[in-house]
């Protein structure tokens, strides 16, 4: 670590084995990811019996990694040590999320496509729906899941899925996510086509 781990007790003295013990913890840290810039510690007693013995014990931590800080706060435990195990199991996951996302291992939600309804031809089970990017792809009947086809009207929005078909894209699954522009179908700068 470039900065020397800081250990604060808030309403607690730690006595000289609680200090090695976390100081352990960090250590352990630090062999799992050796980049680790500073570590912050702080260690409170929450409850306390009436003679002033601690009933729980909490842990914060704030880890310093390149470009981030990762903090962890977790609830009471009855003792220090139990607080401490939980307290840095947690740290060690966030670390291990940190790294795994560093290298890129983190799988990415793209954003589903979305468009809207331009044109319909509901007699004949089919329409048009002008992408988000401006290219039109044709949709059939089947194309929309739960009979929702007939609850389309011009300018809905929709989410969909694009696939190649024998004369261009076409959206294979359309999913109403909107309301239309407009409160009668037909009638929302699209051509009207019903």
């Amino acid at each position: 670590m470039q900065i020397p781990m800081h250990l604060t007790g808030t309403g607690v003295d730690l006595t000289s084995v609680e200090q090695a013990m976390v100081e352990g913890a960090v250590a352990n840290l630090e062999l799992f990811f050796a980049r680790m810039i500073a570590c912050h510690v702080a260690v409170s007693v929450p409850h306390r019996r009436p003679g002033g013995a601690p009933i729980a014990w909490s842990f914060r931590l704030a880890l310093t990694v390149p470009g981030r800080v990762l903090t962890v706060t977790r609830q009471a435990r009855p003792s220090f040590r139990e607080a401490l195990v939980d307290a840095f199991d947690v740290a060690r996951r966030e670390l291990q999320d940190y790294v795994r996302e560093s290298r890129g291992d983190v799988k990415v939600q793209a954003e589903e496509p979305h468009g809207r309804i331009s044109r319909l031809r509901v007699r004949e089970g089919f329409g048009f729906i002008t992408a988000d990017d401006g290219h039109e792809l044709y949709f059939n009947r089947n194309s929309v899941p739960d009979g929702g086809f007939d609850r389309l009207v011009v300018g809905t929005e929709v989410r969909l899925v694009e696939a190649e078909g024998e004369q261009g894209p076409q959206a294979s699954t359309v999913v109403a996510i909107g309301p239309s522009d407009s409160p009668f179908p037909g009638e929302s700068g699209g051509e009207a086509w019903q």
